[in-house]
């Protein structure tokens, strides 16, 4: 699985663009581990872009996130609330980062596929947020020229 660093303007930390279907992939082979340190992960780089735009809208907890689900999943209502409330979040760092409306994630999909099927809701989540670090990268770089199709392959 190939993984680019991608600088979080704004801020000492990076993100990773991450193969979808190697998330979605890794998550299967480990049979639901790897989930569990993506998701983490994914918070975490969440969370690193919302302290650099000054805004918690894009959280500022991601053990909270991942409790939520290992042990929350046992009451459901945390597992829940935080399946609901990841693509939300991601739709939150597309706006702050510039993706343009057309290519947002769609929230009721990813929450749908991640309640259902993980693996694919982990695959379509890592492609919405790839959009996220190809603005990110882009941003850095301070160019206005296509993003790298690298980063866009995969979303």
């Amino acid at each position: 699985m190939s993984t680019t660093e991608v600088p979080i303007e704004g801020g000492p930390a990076t993100a990773k663009v991450r193969e979808p279907l190697g998330v979605a992939l890794l998550d299967l082979v480990t049979l639901g581990v790897y989930g569990f340190f993506w998701y983490y992960r994914v918070h975490r780089e969440l969370a690193d872009l919302g302290k650099a735009h000054r805004t918690s809208e894009l959280g500022d907890s991601p053990g909270t996130s991942l409790l939520a689900l290992v042990p929350g999943f046992l009451l459901i209502v945390p597992l829940v609330v935080s399946f609901w409330n990841a693509p939300q979040r991601v739709e939150a760092a597309q706006r702050l980062t510039g993706v343009p409306e057309s290519q947002r994630v769609n929230g009721v999909l990813a929450f749908v596929l991640m309640l259902i099927v993980f693996p694919a809701g982990a695959a379509y989540v890592q492609a919405q947020l790839n959009r996220v670090w190809a603005a990110q990268r882009q941003a850095a770089e301070g160019k206005d020229e296509p993003v790298p199709s690298e980063l866009v392959a995969s979303s």
